[in-house]
C-alpha cells in the first residue's frame, strides 16, 4: 500500500450533503489540494487530523515535530477515510463520513461543518484499482467500504461483470450506484444482527462464475478474517488477486485498532499458512 509523506494538507469545506439519514458527504476544496496525487487506485483514502481542543500546535501542522515535542495525550487524533470522489478540474474531494448523532469523534464534527470551515489532512494513500484482465469481480463490504467499492465500479471496464455485496443498516441507507460494468448488486440490511454475518453467509452461498476474479474485500475485522479463509483456504484464490483488510474493529477506537492491527495481520498469516499448500 503506497501513502503520501506525512505533510499535512489543509482543506475547506466547500458544501456538505446527507446522501442518506446517516451519511455526511464533505466535499472540500482549497489552494492546497491542487494536485492532489489522486486517481491510480479507487480506494484512496486520507487521515482526518482533528487537533486536541486547548493544545497548541504549531502552525502550520507538522506532526512529526507534535509527537516529537508534546505528550501523547496531546497529539491529535486521526480517522481515515475512503477519497469517495476527486475532480481535478473543480478541485474538488469528496468524502463520505458514518453519522450515528453524538456517537463517536468524526460524526458530530462533521455534522457541525459549515462553508469554509478548514480539514486537516494526510495523505492520499491507497493500493487498489479493478483490474481490466479480471473475468469477474467480487465487491464486499459495510458501510466503511462503501466508497471505494462505489469508487470501484465507476472504474470497472465497460460490460466487466461484478458481483457486489454491500451491507448497510437499513433500507434507508441504500445509495444509487454508477458502473459501466455489468454489475449484480446486493444491499444486505443488517437490523439486529452483528455486522458482518450476513455478507459471510451471503459469500458462502455465492456461487462463483467460472474465471478469474479479482476481489475487494474490507469492512469490519471479524468478518474479514473469516471471509479471508473463505476466499483463500476454501476457495483458493491467490493473494494477487485479492485486496481485503479490516478497516475498523468492534470494540476498538481507530487509535486501539492502527496499534493491534500489525499483530492480528501476521496472526492471520500465520494461520493462513499453516493450512494453504506450499
Amino acid at each position: 500500500m503506497t501513502e503520501r509523506p506525512k505533510k499535512v494538507t489543509t482543506a475547506r469545506v466547500l458544501r456538505t450533503e446527507r446522501p442518506t439519514p446517516h451519511l455526511i458527504r464533505l466535499v472540500l476544496g482549497g489552494e492546497e489540494i491542487a494536485g492532489l496525487p489522486v486517481g491510480e487506485f479507487t480506494d484512496h483514502y486520507i487521515k482526518i487530523v482533528f487537533p486536541v481542543p486547548g493544545v497548541a500546535h504549531p502552525s502550520p501542522t507538522d506532526l512529526a515535530a507534535i509527537r516529537r515535542d508534546l505528550p501523547r495525550e496531546q497529539w491529535p487524533r486521526l480517522r481515515a477515510y475512503t477519497v469517495r470522489a476527486w475532480d481535478p478540474l473543480a478541485g474538488e474531494l469528496t468524502v463520505d463520513v458514518v453519522h450515528h448523532g453524538d456517537e463517536g469523534l468524526a460524526g458530530p464534527w462533521a455534522a457541525a461543518l459549515r462553508p469554509g470551515d478548514p480539514v486537516l489532512f494526510t495523505g492520499p494513500g491507497g493500493a487498489y484499482a479493478p483490474s481490466p484482465d479480471a473475468d469477474w469481480h467480487l465487491l464486499v463490504g459495510d458501510e466503511s467500504a462503501l466508497p471505494a467499492i462505489a469508487a470501484a465500479l465507476e472504474r470497472l471496464p465497460l460490460g466487466a461483470p461484478a458481483t457486489v455485496l454491500l451491507e448497510i443498516a437499513d433500507p434507508a441507507e441504500e445509495q444509487r450506484l454508477l458502473s459501466p460494468g455489468a454489475v449484480n448488486l446486493t444491499w444486505l440490511h443488517r437490523g439486529d444482527r452483528p455486522v458482518g454475518e450476513a455478507l459471510v453467509a451471503a459469500v458462502r452461498a455465492l456461487e462463483f462464475p467460472p474465471g478469474t476474479v479479482h476481489a475487494f474485500v474490507h469492512g469490519e475485522a471479524t468478518f474479514v478474517k473469516e471471509l479471508r479463509r473463505l476466499l483463500r483456504v476454501e476457495r483458493g484464490i491467490p493473494r494477487d488477486q485479492l485486496s481485503i483488510s479490516g478497516y475498523w474493529r468492534r470494540g476498538m477506537d481507530d487509535e486501539g485498532w492502527r496499534a493491534t492491527k500489525p499483530d492480528w495481520n501476521r496472526q492471520v498469516e500465520a494461520e493462513e499458512s499453516a493450512v494453504l499448500p506450499v
